[in-house]
């Protein structure tokens, strides 16, 4: 019942936005002074537009600060600005599309993931996979986590916004020329950083599996209590399994990332007498203000923290 009065109330409201939407202008009219409506999936994505787009782009997260992409229940009002918008910027990778919410809100909203205007920032990143037994073979989504797949969707978001925007391309250019610039000098500091963490001790044990583009990228092992962020999360099954890892290993620190639920890595904690040594970055920025409130300011944190744990 609650899915049909959802269901109904937001094909009123695409009724709505249609009707006022009749005289809308184009993109190409509104190069001459107006900005581009964006929508994008989560917080993450939405900086970078800011950085690449700068003053003309007008930016909406459909998923705010603090909250769960994978997850997200749509609110009328996104279904208002994702109708309205110029462009639809995500993450593919089966973030969005692992519970459906995004195509249905797009199909909804009367537009396709096949659309020019709808753009899949991870296009041309080799996804890793997962490989627990529910969600095999399926994409990891974080490729965010290291930062040169951070580039490549900074470069995805400057080839699109060109292409709707011709008349700013410059600016695009060279905004996110500026921003690779800092991209790459942060890579070079999380790889000096990371390197000085003793091999034996580089372990990173997190709640939700998000780190293995960034173990990969920079010589760790990843250790998780659950893969993904699903319905499964934090089973007897799982601690068993990370408890171990923690013991085995001699793991002297546990991260607790932003976004999700603390209750099972502070079990984790009880049972291995393992300190959580503190918050990290996932699948959101930090509010505005904190230490993670921008892309490089997030990973930095990470990195930061994670060297100051580990590097015990």
């Amino acid at each position: 019942m609650k899915k049909l009065i959802l269901f109904l109330t937001t094909m009123i409201v695409v009724a709505l936005v249609t009707a006022c939407s009749q005289g809308a202008t184009s993109p190409k009219e509104k190069d001459k002074g107006g900005k581009l409506k964006i929508v994008t999936t989560y917080s993450i994505v939405y900086d970078m537009i800011k950085n690449v787009g700068g003053e003309h782009v007008e930016v909406h997260s459909l998923a705010p600060i603090g909250s769960d992409p994978h997850n997200y229940d749509p609110l009328p009002d996104d279904l208002v600005l994702t109708t309205d918008a110029d462009a639809v910027f995500y993450n593919g990778l089966n973030l969005e599309e692992g519970n459906a919410w995004f195509n249905e809100m797009i199909e909804t909203a009367g537009k396709s993931i096949k659309d020019d205007n709808v753009i899949r920032v991870s296009e041309g990143v080799e996804p890793m996979l997962l490989s627990s037994e529910e969600h095999k073979n399926e994409e990891d989504p974080h490729a965010w986590l290291d930062v040169r797949n951070g580039i490549k969707y900074v470069e995805n978001i400057r080839d699109a916004l060109k292409k709707i925007d011709a008349t700013h391309a410059d600016d695009y250019d060279k905004n996110a020329g500026k921003y690779i610039a800092e991209l790459n000098t942060l890579h070079e500091e999380i790889l000096e950083m990371m390197h000085a963490v003793p091999e034996e001790k580089r372990v990173l044990v997190t709640s939700e599996g998000a780190f293995k583009y960034f173990s990969a990228a920079y010589d760790f092992q990843a250790a998780y209590i659950w893969e993904i962020n699903s319905h499964d999360e934090g089973t007897p099954e799982q601690l068993k399994s990370i408890i171990s890892i923690v013991k085995d290993d001699g793991v002297p620190s546990l991260f607790l990332e932003s976004s999700v639920d603390p209750r099972s890595m502070e079990m984790v904690s009880r049972e291995t007498g393992v300190p959580i040594h503190g918050k990290i970055f996932t699948d959101s920025l930090g509010n505005a203000g904190s230490d993670g409130d921008t892309y490089i300011k997030m990973i930095k944190w990470n990195a930061e923290m994670i060297a100051d744990g580990l590097g015990k």
